[in-house]
């Protein structure tokens, strides 16, 4: 007796997510070992949309239903697990799906986030607390990443570049150095 190719794709795919699911746990950036099956890149890490339309699946294939799509270019996301061509990404908001490798970018930027619903975070000329404030950016605003150094970031994006704390930001990692 034959086996179909489609019932044999099936099992792989069950197979690969029993592994990516009961496995070993994803481990904080850094952790030596953490990196993708397919990619060979750290897990978890973050990147970006490359385009403005991206659809995240239920699924690593795309035979699987279509949660939502994306459609800011350039919104951070964190990869969470590796499936061949295919990337279990986290938002912000902490929603989780699936999209083909070639929709991310390795670009990384980042989205002020909020302490209190209506606090600003002031956009610093150096890092350092003392540092003139050339802007103020609301909660959700997007930016691109130039650099952190562990405490503070030098963003840029429409009419702002200067340093923010790097808690205040979702994109990048606590104590993580970007060049």
């Amino acid at each position: 007796m034959t086996v179909p190719r489609q019932t044999i794709r099936t099992i792989a795919i069950a197979l690969a997510f029993s592994i990516l699911f009961l496995g070993q746990p994803v481990r904080a950036a850094g952790s030596e070992g953490a990196v993708g099956s397919a990619s060979g890149l750290p897990v978890p890490r973050y990147v970006s949309l490359k385009s403005e339309r991206v659809n995240v699946r239920t699924g690593p294939t795309k035979d699987h239903d279509v949660a939502w799509v994306f459609t800011k270019q350039g919104l951070p996301v964190e990869v969470t697990a590796e499936f061949e061509n295919w990337r279990r990404i986290r938002d912000a908001e902490g929603a989780e799906g699936w999209v083909y490798h070639s929709m991310l970018s390795g670009r990384r930027t980042a989205v002020v986030t909020f302490r209190d619903k209506d606090q600003l975070v002031g956009v610093l000329e150096s890092p350092a607390v003392e540092g003139g404030i050339t802007a103020q950016l609301q909660p959700g605003v997007l930016a691109s990443v130039k650099r952190c150094d562990g405490q503070w970031c030098r963003v840029t994006g429409r009419r702002f570049d200067g340093w923010v704390p790097q808690e205040r930001l979702w994109g990048v990692y606590p104590n993580e150095k970007v060049d």
